[in-house]
């Protein structure tokens, strides 16, 4: 029989609401009652199915938005967070102790790179951040104390793909989980069928999709998801990141427009990628083949999804960069906003926002110039129209017809 794909497991999810509402019912509580002492006494050992003792652990609300993303990302579990960087920092937290050590990708989201590189250390955890995509720099980096390897699939904001496959193989020969946000991916990859151990989301993004809440995820075993909310141990149940149940409930119901959502996305941005790149511009976006990676993408892909909505363009300076944002906002193309996955088209300059925690140094050596402008592609109907907007900006700032040069990229050493 063959296995379903995670669209079609999100649909065959059957949850009504309390009352045979066809949206799951909110459970606006944060503890619950109990018929017998007994009861109570067992739950503070173990999990009880459809038993609920205090928000904190589980509530009806975030247990259903939980199961679906368990199926979204074909993961056994999954526990919802109050943001994508509580579901990074309580895996990480529950992984390691003091005198442990992360191997990381280099080129990470700005706010996980801070808590690896600056916050961590204060627990006497340490990262070795490597250029994810050469296997023998990652194998090079591992030590005695390493306890995890941690990618993004397609990296912020450079959209290198992780070797899924490779680092898995490599990890397990090592005994240790990988870790992968696959946060600017959903359904366009699976990383736990490819070998990943644990996969986190930022829901805030494509995920929910309207840009209204914050809220994270942690797709894994329902092992790793118990030690997780342990009540005397648990990274998420002591450090109390906890996810509102109404947005859980809202994320839920956005959840199940995610492949539509999905596809407009992708199919707007490589009609853009591809249009800009014949006429000069400095894009960078794994559905063009000029990607280094795009043979890969195209052969670890779930293909129905495209390939994404997120693209660079390199304006080459910071001047440049920020006169077509301004321009472009003018032009009512989008907004200049970080995040990504909303219905407009936001953009912004990594380098000085976004990717800000690292040093200017590290990103020189990553390739990530100040220039450099990160898409996050809407949902427009005409983007034909679109096009001829950004066309227009471009002609304004004097790029249209001008190729920048690539800019050489060092070969990295580990940090």
């Amino acid at each position: 029989m063959k296995t379903k794909h995670a669209a079609q497991r999100i649909q065959d999810e059957w949850v009504f609401g309390e009352y045979g509402g066809v949206n799951p019912s909110i459970c606006d509580s944060a503890t619950f009652t109990f018929m017998h002492p007994e009861t109570m006494s067992e739950l503070f050992t173990h999990e009880i199915e459809g038993c609920f003792l205090y928000s904190r652990h589980w509530n009806p609300s975030n247990k259903a938005l939980g199961d679906a993303l368990a199926q979204l990302e074909g993961s056994e579990a999954a526990l919802v967070t109050a943001s994508g960087m509580a579901a990074i920092s309580s895996v990480l937290l529950q992984l390691c102790r003091s005198g442990d050590e992360i191997v990381s990708s280099r080129t990470v989201y700005g706010g996980t790179y801070a808590l690896m590189k600056y916050f961590l250390p204060r627990f006497g955890i340490k990262t070795r951040f490597v250029n994810i995509v050469d296997l023998a720099a990652v194998e090079e980096a591992i030590t005695g104390r390493t306890r995890l390897i941690y990618t993004e699939t397609l990296s912020n904001p450079l959209l290198e793909l992780a070797d899924i496959p490779g680092l898995s193989e490599l990890a397990h020969d090592y005994e240790l989980p990988l870790v992968v946000d696959n946060t600017f991916t959903p359904l366009i990859f699976t990383p736990l069928e490819m070998g990943a151990d644990i996969v986190v989301h930022s829901l805030t993004k494509y995920i929910n999709g309207s840009s209204d809440c914050v809220a994270g995820a942690v797709c894994a075993t329902p092992q790793f998801v118990r030690s997780l909310i342990d009540v005397s141990t648990g990274a998420a149940m002591l450090l109390g990141p906890v996810l509102d149940s109404f947005r859980a409930n809202s994320i839920l119901k956005n959840l199940h427009t995610l492949h539509v959502r999905m596809r407009q996305h992708s199919a707007n941005a490589h009609f853009l990628a591809q249009k800009l790149q014949d006429a000069g511009v400095r894009i960078h976006y794994p559905g063009l083949t000029t990607h280094p990676q795009h043979h890969r993408v195209r052969e670890l892909m779930h293909p129905r999804y495209g390939f994404g909505g997120m693209m660079t363009l390199d304006a080459g300076d910071w001047d440049t960069a920020s006169a077509l944002m301004a321009g472009m906002q003018d032009a009512q193309i989008g907004y200049i906003a970080v995040s990504l996955g909303f219905h407009k088209t936001l953009f912004s300059a990594p380098g000085s926002s976004t990717s800000s925690e690292i040093p200017e140094a590290e990103q020189a050596v990553m390739g990530l110039g100040p220039g450099l402008i990160r898409f996050s592609i809407g949902l427009d109907q005409h983007i034909d129209i679109t096009l001829a907007r950004i066309m227009d900006c471009l002609d304004e700032v004097g790029l249209l017809g001008q190729t920048v040069p690539s800019r050489p990229v060092p070969e990295p050493a580990i940090a």
